[in-house]
């Protein structure tokens, strides 16, 4: 049997507001690594070189560096949002694991035809399977 723990967390923030937090900094951490890209090479290093040392491709280097000599830092801060905001919540997956949990013989279709009945979202096939894929792994954020 598990101890219970002495200390439980405070919640300081919402869950929510927690998420946003953890993705603006995961964002700046991209943006610190670029930025010792091209500290390294006002040290001298070579593109590949300095690629080297942050781990990313020469050709990402390149890319940096095409954008740092554009437009300075604000080129190096990432511009994407992390694409389209998924249809389905994070309950609705949760439904719908505890659903193929239960009955494992349903087919892509039948998924497909469920979601849309009780959540009124329509998917091709092909998303419903990377869906389920994801489920079945144990993968709902």
């Amino acid at each position: 049997m598990p101890k219970s723990e002495i200390y439980n967390v405070k919640h300081k923030m919402s869950l929510n507001d927690l998420d946003k937090r953890i993705k603006y900094l995961e964002r700046m951490v991209k943006v610190l690594n670029r930025l010792k890209f091209i500290r390294y090479r006002y040290k001298g290093l070579s593109v590949e070189k300095a690629a080297a040392k942050v781990q990313v491709t020469k050709s990402v280097g390149y890319i940096w560096q095409k954008r740092w000599n554009r437009d300075g830092y604000v080129g190096l801060v990432p511009k994407y949002k992390g694409g389209r905001a998924p249809k389905l919540t994070i309950d609705q997956k949760r439904e719908i694991q505890e659903i193929i949990q239960k009955n494992e013989h349903f087919s892509t279709r039948t998924i497909k035809t469920i979601i849309e009945n009780k959540f009124g979202i329509t998917y091709s096939l092909k998303q419903v399977r990377l869906i389920i894929k994801e489920l079945k792994n144990g993968h709902i954020i």
